[in-house]
């Protein structure tokens, strides 16, 4: 699939079917997640790949998400920022959550190209979750990720428009050239 094509078809699903979801398809999406561009080159990330259904119901009720438990598999992805702290100091931690933003980016349009759907949850409760997966304190739990196969089919949202997202050289300038009265008078 080309990558324009998996990133307009890329969406939240909260439904998922009974099919089987071969656990190496979420190795192959993890494989690309690992290839973000890292701070430093020091990698944060880790995964934990879910698939006892009580560890994941228990995730859905931390999360008070009730889909999430229809999903045949959870990935939970964690960051420990003591590296890069000790590197950047206290912008290792904005460092490790940007590395954690591209490296999701990447895990959910290789799901999306897989014919995989998933959601990213973000709203949970921190210690619950770490306590069911018995995270250490040091370690972030950064989201939530429930994998299917989509029960239905479902579309991408509406997003900003282009110009909605764009200023160039001084902020709130949405002009690349300098507007030009068709008159003929600066403005």
């Amino acid at each position: 699939m080309e990558l324009d094509k998996v990133i307009k078809s890329r969406h939240s699903s909260r439904h998922f079917s009974t099919k089987k979801v071969d656990w190496r398809d979420i190795m192959k999406a993890i494989d690309v997640a690992r290839l973000a561009p890292l701070a430093g080159n020091i990698p944060t990330l880790k995964f934990l790949i879910i698939s006892d259904e009580e560890k994941i119901k228990r995730l859905a009720e931390a999360s008070q998400q009730e889909f999430i438990s229809e999903a045949r598999f959870v990935a939970v992805v964690c960051s420990s920022f003591d590296q890069l702290t000790r590197s950047y100091d206290e912008r290792g931690k904005m460092y490790s959550k940007q590395q954690a933003g591209a490296s999701i980016e990447n895990f959910i349009l290789k799901l999306t190209e897989l014919g995989l759907a998933t959601c990213w949850v973000g709203a949970f409760a921190d210690e619950d979750v770490k306590r069911i997966l018995q995270i250490p304190d040091n370690v972030e739990v950064e989201a939530m990720f429930p994998i299917g196969y989509e029960l239905g089919k479902g579309k991408q949202r509406a997003k900003p428009l282009l110009e909605q997202c764009v200023y160039f050289n001084t902020w709130k300038n949405k002009y690349m050239e300098p507007w030009k009265d068709p008159r003929g008078s600066k403005t």
